[in-house]
Parts: C-alpha cells; structure tokens; sequence
C-alpha cells in the first residue's frame, strides 16, 4: 500500500485530507503519529513557500511523500493583507478573535463593494525529488461583524460569492464543498488518481 505522510497537528484538516484520498487507499500519517517532529517554522513570502517549506522539513524525518498546506484570507481593501500571516494578524498571542477584531477595525466603515476577499489554499506534495503544487480559490467578502458559530479563523466573517450568510453560518458540508482547500484537494486527488493508473 502506498503511503503519504500529512504535515499537520490539525485534526479537523486531516481528517478532511483523509476523506479525499480515502478512495486511493492510502496508508495515511500525520504530525499527530509523530510528535517528536519540531514546529516548522514559515519563513516563505508566499503560501507556495511556507507549503514546500514544511513538506521538504517533514519529508527529511519521514522519508514518505509529504503534503503540507498553507492558506489564508487576502482582502482587497487591505492590500491583500493578511494573507501568509493570517494566523498571526493580531501579534504574539494571536487568536481567531482578536484577528478577527483586527481585521474588522482595519476594514473600518468600508462600502460594502470594497469588502471583497478570497480565501486562497496551497498544497505541496514532495517526494524527495519533484514539488508539485494544487492550489484553490474562494471568492467572497468580508461582513460587518462576525456571525456562526461553526468552523474557524475568519469563518465567522468570511461571505463566499453566491451566499448571504459567512461559513461560520452555512456549516462544515457546504464549506467543505465549496472552500479553497476543498478545491485544492480535488485537484490533488486527481493528480494522484492518473498517477497510480500510470
């Protein structure tokens, strides 16, 4: 059986990994099999950075192909702030609330029109030789104030295109169906699903 090695303590996003490649049937592993593997610290500029950054330092331990991600929230308004910092908005001691609450100050009384913002997730799958990248895209804007108690990070403020309620409102199954990771997964499965036909 073929294995593939996750770069992630999070539970909710391996197992939302899991479910996409359950179909390939794939010896699975995460960070979470392996607690003695060091935080990676993200030094990249980019997503495609920190994701590679952290596939390529896993990998050098496991010695399995490794997929790591990196996402985050660009707001026009903003500049495409906070992108690759998203996590980290708010300084040392950043939580979901106090980014949210920054980035709700930043954006001010903002009209409506200039709220727009996508969430944008990039996977690196390294095997040692070759880096490959999948990426998505998902197009919304930003509310006045956080609603729904579901999901995480931005997920309360986040409105995607064709929605009038934030992904903190629609839940996990709509989210999942339509969310940047989910559309980077699906271009990962397919990857992988030629790859083992060939």
């Amino acid at each position: 059986m073929k294995k593939i090695f996750i770069a992630s303590k999070n539970k909710g996003k391996i197992n939302e990994i899991r479910s996409y490649l359950a179909p390939l049937a794939y010896e699975i592993f995460s960070l979470i099999d392996m607690p003695n593997i060091p935080d990676i610290e993200e030094t990249g500029s980019t997503f495609e950075e920190n994701a590679v950054i952290k596939a390529k330092a896993v990998f050098e331990v496991v010695k399995i192909p490794v997929l790591a991600d990196d996402s985050g929230l660009e707001v026009d308004f903003l500049s495409g702030r906070p992108g690759v910092y998203s996590a980290r908005y708010s300084g040392i001691g950043a939580t979901d609330e106090k980014n949210n609450a920054k980035l709700i100050l930043e954006l001010g009384d903002a009209e409506p029109q200039s709220r727009t913002a996508r969430f944008k997730c990039v996977i690196a799958l390294y095997d040692g030789m070759n880096e490959r990248f999948f990426d998505g895209v998902c197009e919304g804007k930003i509310a006045n104030n956080p609603a729904g108690s579901s999901g995480f990070g931005y997920d309360p403020l986040f409105i995607p295109e064709g929605y009038n309620l934030t992904f903190g409102e629609l839940g996990p199954d709509v989210k999942n169906r339509i969310s940047h990771r989910g559309k980077a997964l699906e271009s990962l499965r397919k990857f992988l699903e030629l790859e083992n036909n060939m």
